[in-house]
């Protein structure tokens, strides 16, 4: 029996992905029984990771729209414009079941991804950052896929040569079975001269580009659609293996082409590989595509058609090309020692038709396999509401500042430097503010504008209640976009959730979706581009929600950006927002007091846009020293970790009723922020004019954290639990 003749079971179908309904559909599509490749074409496209099945009805409620959008979801990634002819390309996206297969090349291959998504469409990269989520540490793999992870990420974005300039690391035991690792990057473009991956022209020439074809990654994206269970160490031949040299030349090959005007239409190879991308531009352009699989560049023996359209090789690309400048498209990549080899043609037939070895190996309908795969309107409940937590129950440390020495040596608040010293946060050499503050910020190469980046979402938050969690995790882009003084534009999405066919978690994801549109349309950041990632399960036992916000902000001077360490002795401390009383799914009832519960701060999302534009006002009039968002640990941790990055003290008073309350509180769309003293007067009058609350809390002096009538502790002792504990924690054996 050929590998065409296999023949197709109930069992092979399963093992696809597909479901008994969807087959049925494949069936009545095609008018007979799929060959084993067209089968695999049909697992790929229309597996969760590609077509968004679960998800579409619910993308579509985002708002996507805004002044400064140039081009919004549906591309390889979003383009926002930042003023003199320029635009930043970027997008977010999880390589979430490869990265706890095989740490190190999972993370890594979704670092290459998520670049040539961004260089696909003609913008170089300036940026990177990743939100990475880990079981809780004592668990027996968290430090192992810690450690390759980071390793990966590193390894990738170093030897690519883009800067890390922020993220986020988390632990929690919903993610002992299945970590999370979310790769952002953006890049910046002549805003008149982006690609897209519309097909365009009938006869013209589709090429592939980069390096060859392999077997690994073969139905990655189907592994990436399915629940975990006792045999993930099984599919590991399914996680990609990365090179990231060979990717700098692709980029460097790809600019170059973009320049001689050869190209109609590029589309990266990433998930479902040659099937994804063919299909895409076929699809878009409403054109046919014929492949000739004996073209493709394979770096294995005896390929089947069914491995080289599913595998996920990596560095890879396809376009269609100009056919009178092919041989000056093809000089590029020869000159940069990659594959350009011509392996189709586009059609007037709408269909997808493969050859291989002079046989036709799937012909199939390729609207129907790109724009209308299955769409599902998942049952759904909402999550149930959960009462205020009690604030009599929250009981007072009995000793405020040990107990702030506890917290910011916890996983959760601990120093990620031991993190993001293994990226390279300087290369390029416009970085002006590195990881650890409140969003990175880059220099735009040739000019004085700064770009702010940040990404962020509080899982337990968006458990506890989800449309509050998803306006909570645009909302905190928000402050830390403005924290450093620069304008919000937009924004990105990478949603993590678990099985969609259960109402329950359906249900987060709903909540979730409303509570980020309702906080994109009011702080106007617009969702530009993103990801959906389902089924981050094991053995039944789902991830909390994490629907991860990246966020773009835009500085007119670089030079104004606004870091969050103290700056000078005698400087005032001022909190912008009003004290806070919210405790429920706050870090120190769960690190204190041991418990995980109450319905999680609200977010005013008025209240927010009010206090964000009075802080990037007034960083940009000069008024404002340092800035810092209240999130995780409140006016406590805020206030510390403002002195530990600076080495200065404070001295500062919390009201004298539960003090403990004022300290740790999460409520939301509050600032830390300092000033000179001759300016302080000042800023509070123009506060209050604006209806913004805002409260003296003291002022920045010697090497201790004091609080009135609490004690003090020395900001070197706090700098110790907060630096020791991630370094302590990776060399344990």
């Amino acid at each position: 029996m050929t590998v065409q003749n296999i023949q197709i079971t109930p069992e092979l179908i399963a093992e696809h992905g597909l479901k008994p309904d969807e087959y049925e559909r494949i069936l009545g599509l095609i008018g007979r029984e799929p060959t084993i490749t067209e089968l695999g074409i049909f697992s790929a496209m229309w597996n969760e990771h590609c077509s968004y099945k679960s998800s579409k009805k619910w993308l579509r409620t985002l708002p996507t729209d805004g002044p400064r959008v140039i081009e919004g979801p549906g591309e390889n990634a979003g383009v926002v414009d930042i003023d003199d002819g320029q635009a930043i390309v970027f997008k977010m996206e999880s390589h979430n079941h490869p990265s706890y297969i095989e740490p190190y090349q999972g993370a890594a291959t979704g670092v290459g991804g998520i670049l040539r998504d961004v260089f696909t469409m003609g913008a170089r990269p300036v940026a990177a950052m990743n939100a990475l989520r880990f079981g809780e540490p004592d668990h027996e793999r968290t430090r192992h896929i810690v450690s390759g992870v980071v390793a990966g990420v590193g390894g990738y974005g170093n030897c690519f040569g883009v800067p890390t300039v922020g993220g986020e690391v988390n632990f929690h035991p919903s993610y002992n079975g299945n970590c999370l690792v979310n790769a952002f990057a953006a890049g910046l473009a002549d805003a008149d001269k982006i690609f897209l991956s519309e097909a365009k022209g009938v006869g013209m020439p589709v090429v592939y580009l980069g390096a060859k074809t392999g077997r690994d990654g073969v139905g990655g994206a189907t592994m990436a659609s399915a629940e975990f269970d006792d045999d993930s160490e099984e599919k590991r031949p399914t996680v990609q293996v990365g090179d990231p040299f060979s990717e700098k030349r692709l980029m460097e090959a790809t600019l170059e082409l973009m320049q001689t005007g050869a190209v109609i239409a590029i589309q990266d190879m990433g998930a479902a590989g040659l099937t994804c991308s063919a299909v895409e531009m076929g699809a878009k352009g409403n054109l046919g595509v014929d492949l000739n699989l004996n073209k493709v560049p394979c770096r294995e023996e005896n390929m089947t058609a069914y491995e080289m359209m599913l595998s996920e090789s990596q560095e890879r690309m396809l376009m269609v090309l100009h056919p009178e400048k092919r041989e000056a498209a093809e000089a590029v990549f020869r000159k940069w020692e990659l594959d350009f080899a011509e392996v189709g043609v586009t059609t007037d037939t709408l269909r997808f038709k493969i050859y291989h070895n002079d046989e036709l190996v799937a012909d199939l309908p390729i609207k129907e396999l790109g724009d209308e795969a299955p769409e599902y309107d998942r049952p759904w409940v909402e999550s149930p509401k959960l009462p205020a937590i009690d604030a009599a129950s929250v009981k007072a440390p009995a000793n405020l500042l040990d107990s702030l020495y506890k917290m910011v040596g916890t996983p959760d608040l601990a120093s990620r430097r031991w993190v993001w010293e293994q990226y390279d946060t300087m290369i390029q050499g416009n970085t002006k503010q590195r990881p650890g503050g409140d969003a990175g910020v880059i220099r735009v190469d040739g000019t004085q504008k700064g770009l702010a980046f940040s990404v962020d979402v509080t899982p337990r938050y968006c458990k506890a209640d989800p449309f509050e969690g998803g306006k909570q995790a645009v909302a905190e882009c928000w402050r830390n976009l403005n924290a450093v003084g620069a304008e919000p534009l937009a924004t990105t999405d990478n949603l993590n959730f678990g099985n969609p066919e259960k109402p329950e978690i359906m249900g987060q994801f709903v909540g979730c979706i409303k509570g980020i549109g309702e906080a994109c349309s009011a702080l106007d950041m617009p969702i530009v581009s993103g990801n959906v990632s389902l089924y981050n399960e094991t053995s039944g036992e789902a991830i909390l929600p994490t629907p991860a916000i990246g966020a773009v902000g835009l500085l007119p001077d670089v030079a104004i950006a606004c870091g969050n360490s103290f700056i000078a002795e005698g400087d005032v401390i001022l909190l912008i927002g009003g004290h806070g009383t919210e405790m429920g799914q706050s870090l120190y009832v769960r690190e204190i007091l041991g418990r995980e519960e109450g319905a999680p701060p609200s977010v005013d999302l008025a209240k927010e846009k009010a206090t964000g534009d009075f802080v990037r006002t007034s960083i940009r009039s000069g008024a404002i020293n340092a800035a810092h968002d209240l999130s995780d640990g409140g006016l406590g941790v805020g206030v510390a970790e403002m002195a530990m990055k600076s080495g200065l003290g404070a001295d500062i008073e919390l009201p004298s009723e539960n003090a403990h309350i004022a300290f740790y509180a999460e409520d939301q769309a509050r600032y830390l922020i300092t000033c000179a003293a001759n300016q302080a007067d000042a800023l509070l009058d123009l506060a209050q004019k604006a209806n913004i609350p805002a409260d003296k809390l003291g002022f920045v002096t010697g090497k201790d954290l004091k609080v009135v009538g609490h004690g003090s502790i020395s900001v070197a002792k706090l700098n110790s639990a907060h630096e020791d504990w991630f370094p302590n924690y990776m060399t344990q054996s």
